[in-house]
């Protein structure tokens, strides 16, 4: 009896170890992996660091096609703070960011949207 006990433990932990080396591996290789790059312009208004326990700074970029046109929202994720001061210190200018989109990120602790901004250039 008390070789079966030993063997389920056994297996429940292989089991559990694999689970958490595949949510690692899949998480490492959605953050590393980019489906697309590009680079969005307009007038960014809005940044803010927001989470429970995962603070990430989350931001809208109102791109502007044609005058008195209403503008599409951009939603887009920052994971370096040093790019994050530089747009804070830009809001309000017209803005050129290079963003890197990352699909299957599995939790929203990494960023609520698929788009992490990477470099921002400010558009005289």
């Amino acid at each position: 009896m008390q070789i079966v006990k030993q063997v389920f433990l056994r297996i429940g932990m292989t089991v559990v170890l694999m689970a958490v080396l595949g949510f690692g591996g899949w998480t490492w290789i959605a953050l590393t992996y980019n489906y697309s790059d590009g680079e969005r312009a307009g007038y960014v208004q809005k940044l803010s660091r927001k989470g429970w326990i995962c603070k990430t700074w989350e931001g809208e970029l109102a791109l502007v096609n044609l005058p008195g046109a209403m503008p599409e929202i951009f939603h887009f994720s920052v994971r370096d703070d040093a790019v994050a001061k530089r747009i804070q210190d830009s809001v309000g200018k017209r803005v050129a960011l290079s963003y890197e989109q990352h699909i299957g990120i599995p939790t929203t602790c990494f960023g609520d949207t698929q788009y992490f901004v990477v470099d921002i250039k400010v558009v005289e």
